[in-house]
């Protein structure tokens, strides 16, 4: 099964752009799909091609790293080793987690100066401080972050692209889909939400006859390669690590959805989690959203780094750690959720997803509170905060995420009108069908895609 991805077009741009002239980088969460789509484009792009893969790479490839004063050799050395001819401006060489081996991503410095072959690298955790100290990371590189498959390249893969484009002149009309049409987007979002986005977990749901315990077994595979990430992970905070990790669907699971220290250890101060939670950032198996200040002059300039919410990088992979095997395996928690009646946990899954598609999008994560003294709680809680990121026009886009058909405005209309000023548009997501009030659209977290 083939799973037609939206990067391609970018590596496609960067094979015209950069013309030679610099690698390409593709970042992602294990399992994301790097390799296939490195290969791929490859296989399709290329007269030939060569796909190192330093788990498992001879010592022969990894000493052939020493010949870079002889670049001939070294480009023989490689031919030779993987039996593939090497056509120069013709031939791609693909890094494959290159973490593994930070001497080959030094490396591309001189062999992209050399000009004779295109380079992609692709890695898990590139950028964390143990995987690059002592190298000198390259210049000439280019950064490409790859997310799980998203909502509209799932529809695809289940064959409603008809579907999709009837969600889109919806949207674009501003009206509503048709009653029986929205309860199939709406089957088909929780079908996504469930499955969640990563390929292997895509690829045994559907072939297995939409089985979602086949998709579970991927997932909980996939659970525990992060694990034994996290294992590995510097020796001063890899507990910590974990510990997070463990306690994502705790978090989530709250009216909040905030860390709260106190459930790992007391006394613990969020200076001491700094690094852990860059970790679960950097590789990105998380989604950081941190509580903005004051959002009336920009989010990243009043960042709290002690009120932040920790999603899930994929939510099918939530759902996974979320709930045990034998909850999952009777049956009962997919038709919960498939029926929409999980309450509170379907909460947590939709919120999930909304930070996962606004993640996917290359954007920071911030939300908004505020505490009323009076009532001793946060009389404004606003999800998201998303922006048009203008500097001499600054204006805010808050988003809401209700998972019931029955829910209030306060918050929302509080916020309204204590921003009015710097506010462009609203946005709730819920269960139900889209409607339009004012500068305020409903729309049902199947449509949110068309938002971007």
């Amino acid at each position: 099964m083939d799973i037609e991805r939206k990067i391609y077009q970018e590596l496609l741009k960067w094979k015209q752009e950069a013309q030679g002239k610099k690698a390409l980088l593709i970042e992602g969460a294990r399992r994301v799909g790097k390799s296939t789509i490195a290969e791929k484009f490859g296989r399709e792009q290329y007269r030939s091609y060569i796909l190192i893969d330093f788990n498992k790479a001879p010592k022969s490839v990894r000493d052939n790293f020493e010949n870079l004063n002889e670049l001939d050799i070294f480009f023989q050395n490689l031919s030779l080793e993987y039996n593939v001819r090497l056509y120069p401006r013709q031939s791609l060489i693909i890094f494959d987690e290159i973490q593994k081996y930070p001497r080959a991503r030094e490396a591309i410095k001189y062999l992209v100066a050399d000009g004779r072959y295109d380079f992609i690298e692709t890695g898990s955790l590139i950028s964390i401080k143990e995987n690059v100290f002592g190298i000198t990371i390259p210049s000439e590189e280019r950064k490409l972050r790859m997310y799980p498959v998203d909502f509209e390249e799932f529809a695809k893969a289940m064959g409603e692209e008809l579907l999709l484009a009837y969600i889109r002149q919806c949207f674009l009309e501003e009206k509503p889909l048709e009653q029986k049409m929205h309860a199939k987007a709406m089957r088909l979002f929780r079908e996504y939400m469930l499955v969640g986005g990563m390929p292997q977990s895509i690829v045994a749901y559907a072939e297995n006859g939409r089985d979602f315990y086949a998709s579970d077994r991927e997932k909980r595979d996939i659970l525990g390669l992060y694990r034994d990430d996290i294992r590995k992970a510097s020796k001063r905070y890899n507990s910590r690590v974990s510990a997070l990790f463990e306690n994502i669907p705790g978090y989530l699971s709250t009216h909040e959805k905030k860390i709260v220290l106190s459930q790992i250890d007391d006394g613990s101060r969020f200076t001491q989690y700094d690094d852990p939670l860059f970790w679960l950032d950097d590789s990105m198996i998380c989604n950081l959203c941190y509580k903005c200040n004051d959002p009336n002059v920009g989010f990243a300039l009043n960042k709290n780094d002690a009120a932040v919410k920790c999603y899930m990088g994929d939510t099918g992979l939530l759902v996974s750690l979320a709930f045990s095997e034998n909850e999952i395996s009777d049956q009962q928690l997919y038709k919960a959720i498939m029926g929409g009646r999980l309450s509170l946990n379907e909460g947590m899954l939709y919120e999930n997803m909304i930070a996962q598609m606004i993640a996917a999008k290359g954007k920071k994560l911030y939300f908004y509170t505020r505490y009323n003294e009076e009532k001793h709680r946060n009389d404004i809680e606003i999800d998201f905060l998303l922006s048009n990121e203008s500097k001499t026009s600054f204006r805010i886009f808050p988003v809401e995420v209700k998972s019931s058909k029955n829910y209030t405005t306060t918050s929302l209309n509080d916020f309204r009108e204590l921003y009015s000023g710097r506010i462009a548009h609203s946005y709730i997501i819920h269960p139900k069908s889209y409607a339009r009030e004012g500068n305020i659209t409903k729309i049902p977290p199947y449509m949110f895609f068309c938002c971007f």
